[in-house]
């Protein structure tokens, strides 16, 4: 039987560690221009680019160019000789992602290089040219109604002076002649089918990164009987660094929404990426909650002499120190019940953190006994460790230890509690410390982190958050 206002202070104590805490979001994943890079890339590649660059209309397109001009009857006159002209090779050069000087936009640059041939009746001879233009667009975050924000890609066009069109191979004095008049029509048309051609692959393929980004935060986490689900907020460029700003929910067995994380204040505190790929930031408060959602279990009641005779025996001659009779009663089928009062308090440090809970120890003389012999309430500590293992975020208490004990309840008279001290942080590691650990073990899978492709990852903690990135080689 537990009396609330006997914790008053010590919850006050344990929240006075909340004091001045920061205002960052519940949850950041953070990305380096490297791997927004290398996503778009692959998803490029998904869209097979490279057919696109291979089937791009360069004769339809001087032709059209040439309509426009003042001698175009000249010009069909010179391109009606050219039995065919189709690209050879294509490839796509590296991506480039580079900050804007703002700080909150990225500039996506594409080097196309292109070899194209073309063939004419007067000449046995297929003429090659090489054909060399960068696409560019931009990435910044877009703003729509109800303050919805997304990232976007647009602007999309080849980057200026960067087109250069020029011989493959040398070329007899006439029959360079000729070619030197078809590169003098083809020169306005890469620009334009950057713009008609490979922009839409661009922004296809941007798309699908970018729902990609989405769908990595919509995989609810399971925590024993409840669910931990993100929530995407809005996305914030900032400078090489792209954040994603995501709440979170936790749900019960019934689905219903039993806390929730969200983003306090309009000024965020945004994690540095340190020369590491990604960052995957958890505030403490979540933290609190998954750890609290995996331990929660109500009461534990043990039939102690049964499954630990040894500790029976020694809280027997424990509390004989304090009562000999109440001592006495304790039979056969004595029974310990432990239960936790309120939510663990997670103190972090850098590198370390240890975890608060409010304990209540009932002790019955026996299993037919309705009312215990004394009722503690405790303040216990526990040192915790976070590590990886199979691809899961696994939790472990190193150990624990009964800081302060105070008599709530007593059927025995009043007694000081700490001559119970040591058989209290007996019982304590011997039932409490494993029925934690065992459920701490079940772990949060760390699938957000697999799916961007990062296969070892390492785990730090700040003073208000515990941190995943990519461990070093």
């Amino acid at each position: 039987m537990a009396y609330p206002w006997t914790f008053t202070f010590l919850c006050g104590l344990l929240a006075a560690n909340l004091v001045g805490a920061t205002l960052s979001p519940p949850v950041v994943l953070s990305l380096s221009t490297e791997v927004i890079k290398q996503m778009l890339a692959q998803k490029l590649k998904n869209h097979d680019v490279t057919n696109t660059l291979q089937q791009l209309p360069l004769l339809t397109a001087m032709e059209e160019e040439s309509s426009r001009g003042i001698f175009g009857n000249l010009v069909k006159s010179i391109l009606k000789h050219i039995l065919w002209m189709k690209v050879t090779s294509a490839s796509i050069g590296q991506l480039q992602v580079q900050p804007l000087a703002n700080g909150r936009q990225l500039m996506v640059k594409a080097p196309l290089d292109v070899v194209a041939g073309f063939n004419v009746p007067l000449f046995k001879t297929v003429v090659e040219l090489h054909v060399e233009v960068e696409a560019q667009a931009i990435i910044h975050v877009e703003t729509r109604e109800k303050d919805h924000a997304r990232l976007v890609l647009s602007e999309c066009s080849n980057t200026g002076g960067s087109l250069r069109v020029s011989l493959l191979h040398k070329l007899s004095f006439l029959l360079k002649c000729l070619a030197d008049k078809v590169i003098s029509l083809l020169t306005p048309a890469p620009p334009k089918l950057v713009k008609s051609e490979l922009c839409p692959v661009l922004k296809a393929g941007f798309e699908d990164m970018r729902g990609e980004l989405l769908n990595l935060t919509k995989v609810p986490m399971s925590l024993n009987s409840e669910h931990l689900k993100l929530d995407f907020i809005s996305p914030v460029i900032d400078h090489s660094v792209v954040h994603l700003i995501l709440g979170a929910r936790l749900f019960n067995s019934e689905g219903k929404v039993t806390k929730l994380f969200n983003v306090a204040g309009d000024s965020l505190n945004l994690p540095t990426l340190n020369q590491t790929p990604f960052r995957l930031t958890v505030r403490k408060d979540v933290v609190v909650a998954i750890i609290a959602a995996l331990i929660h279990s109500g009461k534990l009641t043990v039939l102690l002499d049964y499954v630990l005779p040894e500790v029976a025996r020694q809280l027997r001659s424990s509390i004989k120190v304090i009562d000999e009779t109440a001592a006495a009663q304790l039979g056969p089928t004595q029974i310990v019940k432990i239960m936790s009062q309120t939510t663990p308090m997670l103190i972090l440090d850098q590198g370390n953190a240890k975890v608060a809970q409010l304990i209540v120890l009932e002790i019955f003389a026996t299993d037919k006994d309705s009312r215990p012999l004394f009722t503690l309430g405790i303040e216990a500590s526990s040192d915790i460790q976070f590590y990886v293992e199979d691809g899961l975020l696994v939790f472990s208490f190193n150990e624990i230890r009964a800081d302060r004990i105070h008599l709530m309840n007593s059927d025995i008279g009043v007694f000081n509690p700490k001559l119970l001290n040591n058989i209290t942080t007996k019982i304590l590691t011997s039932i409490l410390l494993p029925n934690e650990n065992g459920k701490l073990r079940s772990g949060i899978p760390v699938s957000m982190v697999k799916n961007l492709g990062f296969k070892s990852i390492s785990l730090s903690l700040t003073k208000e958050a515990l941190v995943v990135t990519q461990a070093s080689s």
